[in-house]
């Protein structure tokens, strides 16, 4: 008689789908929020160096970005948010689900900690292979703020990526890294940690079953803690990519820099400035994001792997 087939035992999802689940939720999610990510970006560099600010309110700087630049206007940067994401978030998802597997001992996940550093590795990692599209973002999104005569113009990422190599050299495509990295091990260990460990607390309570609402809960709650977190890192990274070099010297000579200059010349809480399109922006694409690769990751067990055992994320 032969012997009992190993394919009675849960088959594992293969690393490149996980990267592949990974990037392709990110780019879904920011397709809906890049709106959002522009007015972000406005606020971020609104009354930069002490100047006059162009925006009262996240929803005066949307109705002035409307008003000036059209609706197409508020999807300017897409192709570099969507390359962001094709970067970014599939090597950050992708070695963060990949981990959490390896840390996963008989059906037990790893305690917070565990995802914490998971969280701050993967963000890492992912956040220098994303950088060139960030900085792409960062000065796409910029533009329409500035006059006419000071404007990029870039017409998509790979021309801005093409230009920045061809004017300003290779090196720059990384500029503002280190900042980025650390805003990324932020949002990272905030992000991915306080999403598993939110959901494991909310079906603790017995009122919550694994599901879109369970998902949704747990991805505002995450992305309001990460908010939080990372702000005043995100805008010294906004400030460095975007800024210019006048007379050979750059703006700023660092995240330091940044954030001491912009707390002496616009107050300490301007760190936490678009904190509501910020959080607008991250809690929707966080939702978003976890419940496309949720729902990805479901249907890939349920379909391919036959496997209905198992949920469908992280």
């Amino acid at each position: 008689m032969a012997a009992p087939s190993k394919s009675s035992e849960p088959q594992q999802m293969g690393k490149g789908i996980k990267f592949l689940f990974g990037g392709s939720a990110g780019m879904a999610a920011t397709v809906f929020v890049q709106p959002l990510d522009l007015v972000k970006n406005r606020m971020q560099l609104s009354g930069v160096g002490g100047a006059k600010k162009q925006y009262k309110t996240s929803f005066h700087a949307l109705a002035s970005i409307l008003k000036n630049e059209g609706v197409s206007g508020i999807y300017t940067g897409l192709s570099a948010g969507l390359l962001r994401q094709a970067t970014y978030t599939t090597t950050r998802l992708g070695i963060y689900t990949s981990l959490f597997d390896m840390f996963t001992k008989d059906g037990k996940p790893p305690n917070f900690v565990s995802k914490a550093l998971i969280g701050v590795t993967a963000g890492g990692i992912g956040a220098f292979v994303g950088t060139p599209a960030e900085v792409a973002l960062i000065r796409m999104t910029a533009d329409g703020r500035l006059p006419p005569e000071e404007r990029r113009g870039y017409k998509n990422v790979f021309n801005a990526l093409a230009r920045i190599v061809r004017e300003e050299g290779v090196l720059t495509l990384w500029r503002g890294c280190i900042p980025t990295v650390g805003r990324a091990m932020v949002v990272n260990a905030a992000q991915l940690a306080s999403y598993s460990q939110a959901k494991q607390i909310l079906v603790s309570t017995g009122y919550f079953h694994d599901g879109l609402f369970l998902h949704f809960v747990a991805s505002m709650i995450s992305g309001l803690i990460t908010t939080a977190a990372s702000m005043p890192v995100d805008i010294a990274k906004t400030r460095i990519q975007s800024m210019k070099t006048i007379n050979g010297k750059p703006e700023y000579s660092g995240a330091l820099d940044v954030l001491s200059k912009t707390i002496r010349q616009e107050g300490f809480f301007s760190l936490w400035k678009g904190f509501t399109p910020y959080y607008a922006r991250l809690g929707p694409h966080t939702v978003l994001t976890f419940i496309f690769l949720e729902q990805m990751n479901k249907m890939y067990r349920h379909y391919v792997l036959h496997d209905d055992s198992a949920s469908g994320g992280l």
